[in-house]
């Protein structure tokens, strides 16, 4: 059983980057866009700055929650080897 290999040469090379490049061009011309309204009012900002504040203080608690976790883990190893 042998197996042929074919040299590709430079102009396919180039033949096939062109056809990766209409490809993408493609796909970056056919991506729909949307219009979005940024301006938001001092009640909406209020709000948006409210649930910030929030989420913030969730992922610290979650942090702390996963240090704690951890201790206890470490120190229930500790005391159950001795």
């Amino acid at each position: 059983m042998s197996v042929r290999l074919r040299k590709t040469s430079m102009s396919d090379a180039k033949f096939l980057l062109m056809l990766c490049k209409i490809g993408v061009r493609g796909k970056l011309q056919t991506s729909p866009r949307k219009m979005v309204n940024t301006a938001l009012s001092d009640e909406e900002k209020g709000i948006q700055d409210k649930e910030s504040k929030e989420e913030s203080i969730l992922a610290m608690l979650g942090i702390i929650g996963t240090i704690l976790n951890l201790l206890v883990i470490i120190f229930v190893y500790i005391y159950t080897t001795l």
